[in-house]
């Protein structure tokens, strides 16, 4: 059991860190928030061709490098370092994830090469308006129309939805819970983007009114899919928080050395020493839970879900715990629009709710362990 990344591995955190330092500062982040597509489309390209990190995942046969889970989550914890705005979670994580799973060879064929060229950018529609995150709270409906389906419903909170050119549905037919992709200017499909506590991480309303949406794997078996992509997104945003983490850590530890209060530096109070130390632990701790939790998913073994639930519930709190103290060593100025903590306090609380909140998912961890 490898628990040390390895030089490759290394070298690839380097690369990308470099990358996002020059393409996703705090100047660029904000202006990017404030677009309606909420990404650059010349940046994303050249991840795709100069970093290729959108088929970082997807197999050497469908024009991706093969690469694993350990190697995402490095990239990752770079992204949510630097509060990259780019539809790379939703594409290249969740829909690729989904076309990976679902056992469909054609649609894997299809879409995965335009998808690691950085061509097709997708998506996966799975909440409703009942915010739950579980088979019960797939409403929307999908019925037979010849060869072809037609999809109705409401989908909620998809991540770049309108913006995609592919989204992946989830609907139910007689066999159950399926998996669909349908094109981004399908007829029927009305996208509109909402306006989210985060703004770097777009949301959108998708609603369909007989749809025609193509079905992916077989009909019925798409819940068994998505519970297992919903496994890899919560490791996936693990990493993402455990790197926002890391940076607020840093930022809170830089302050404290450099503001000086009645004639010392305040990392010299105990109160300031005090919380730095607290989010140090929860740091590191975080990084324990979803690095082990991603060589679970890279060796795709029985501890999977069970870890994916941990790192997600733990990581959340650490995050959101971390960005919180952050404007609290930073005092007034942290609370200010200017400065960047709150762009990772909003990140953090956004990301703790995404794919279930802390208790839900300790609630998970409780019955798949069998307590």
């Amino acid at each position: 059991m490898q628990f040390a990344f390895t030089e490759e591995q290394d070298q690839l955190r380097g690369f990308v860190r470099q990358f996002l330092e020059e393409k996703s500062s705090e100047a660029t982040v904000r202006e990017l928030m404030e677009t309606e597509s909420g990404y650059d489309a010349e940046v994303w390209s050249q991840m795709a061709e100069q970093m290729g990190l959108q088929s970082l995942m997807i197999p050497e046969a469908h024009g991706g490098q093969g690469f694993g889970w350990v190697e995402m989550i490095v990239v990752l914890e770079e992204m949510g370092r630097a509060l990259l705005c780019a539809p790379f979670f939703s594409s290249a994580v969740l829909a690729t994830s989904t076309l990976m799973l679902a056992g469909d060879d054609a649609a894997a064929g299809d879409y995965l090469p335009a998808m690691a060229s950085g061509e097709l950018i997708a998506t996966l529609a799975i909440t409703e308006e009942s915010g739950r995150w579980d088979e019960s709270g797939v409403a929307a409906t999908a019925t037979a129309d010849g060869d072809a389906w037609k999809l109705n419903g409401v989908k909620h909170y998809v991540i770049d939805g309108h913006t995609a050119g592919m989204v992946l549905v989830a609907a139910r037919t007689e066999a159950g819970v399926s998996l669909f992709a349908v094109d981004g200017d399908a007829a029927g499909m009305s996208r509109t983007a909402l306006a989210t506590m985060d703004q770097t991480r777009k949301q959108a309303k998708i609603e369909l009114s007989d749809t025609p949406g193509r079905l992916v794997g077989a009909d019925g078996s798409g819940w068994a899919t998505i519970e297992k992509v919903l496994d890899r997104a919560a490791v996936a945003l693990a990493a993402e928080q455990v790197g926002g983490a890391q940076m607020v850590l840093d930022m809170a530890v830089e302050y404290a050395k450099v503001r000086v209060q009645f004639g010392r530096p305040i990392g010299s109070f105990q109160a300031i020493k005090h919380k730095c130390a607290d989010m140090l632990l929860e740091v590191e701790s975080a990084k324990s839970a979803a690095y082990y939790a991603a060589w679970c998913a890279a060796e795709d073994n029985d501890e999977l879900p069970a870890m994916a639930s941990l790192a997600k519930s733990y990581c959340s709190e650490a995050y959101f715990h971390s960005a919180a103290e952050n404007i609290q060593i930073h005092g007034g100025i942290g609370f200010t629009w200017e400065h960047p903590a709150h762009l990772y306090f909003k990140r953090a609380k956004s990301s703790e709710l995404m794919f279930g909140d802390p208790t839900y998912h300790r609630e998970l961890l409780a019955q798949r362990i069998g307590i």
